[in-house]
């Protein structure tokens, strides 16, 4: 059955075929929606316009969140959305280990701004850009709302991310637009791997969650599929965890 079928999807953040927003926009694609692809950086353009062609031959645009003119020029060039998805974080990877306080000024306001003002921002320069009843959904992670070691500052940052889908959500009601968020499992990526000793957690969850398994991007994309859909007409401000229900566990079960 073809979910999204006429629907224009902006799916942000896409890097490479292991990373979360691939996995976000094949699910997509599989269920009709018309993609197109954001990139920042001449590093990831060849993967990510190799990727395109498998995804019904997707346009890919360039763009840096933390350029206004980028942003500029990224809404003259999509036409009308019906989906946006963020997937974009970044911190200076020293401020993914040790103590928080001692992260430094700057790369606090480095990592709020890309990882969490990038969604107000993409939002203010493409609101003229969204049809009525669109869904716009942000990726985030249990580190939000709870202490995950190394974790550190993305967790703030993700935390910013989170009140900001709630207040979204509340300015675009009026339209009918959707503002959710998807706190995803932890995944092995090239993000991922940035976090100090987070590779580890992929042995704890299948211990510890009750569906005794680890997530994958494709489990998150089908959930944005949900999100994007008709389905969820009524669902908005809300973060939906796709993380095998790890993020309801108080303790360790016993032995």
């Amino acid at each position: 059955m073809s979910l999204l079928h006429g629907k224009r999807a902006l799916v942000t953040g896409v890097a490479n075929r292991w990373s979360i927003a691939t996995g976000v926009a094949r699910a997509l694609h599989e269920h009709g929606a018309q993609l197109l692809l954001t990139y920042q950086g001449e590093r990831v353009r060849d993967e990510v316009e190799k990727l395109a062609v498998e995804l019904g031959a997707a346009p890919t645009l360039e763009c840096d969140v933390a350029n206004d003119d980028s942003l500029r020029a990224l809404a003259a060039a999509v036409g009308s959305l019906d989906v946006l998805v963020h997937c974009i974080a970044y911190a200076n990877k020293a401020d993914l280990a040790g103590k928080v306080y001692d992260t430094s000024r700057a790369g606090y306001a480095l990592a709020l701004d890309v990882s969490a003002y990038s969604l107000i921002a993409l939002v203010s320069a493409l609101r003229e850009r969204f049809a009525d009843g669109a869904s716009i959904m942000a990726l985030t992670y249990l580190g939000a709302t709870s202490i995950v070691p190394n974790y550190n500052l993305m967790g703030i940052a993700k935390a910013a991310l989170e009140a900001e889908v709630r207040y979204l959500a509340f300015d675009l009601g009026e339209r009918g637009i959707r503002v959710n968020g998807i706190s995803a499992g932890p995944i092995k990526t090239a993000s991922m791997r940035q976090v100090g000793g987070a590779t580890k957690m992929l042995d704890v969850v299948p211990k510890i969650a009750p569906l005794h398994r680890n997530v994958t991007a494709e489990d998150v994309g089908r959930t944005a599929v949900y999100l994007a859909s008709d389905l969820s007409s009524a669902v908005t401000a809300d973060v939906h965890f796709v993380d095998a229900g790890f993020h309801a566990m108080g303790m360790y079960p016993p032995e």
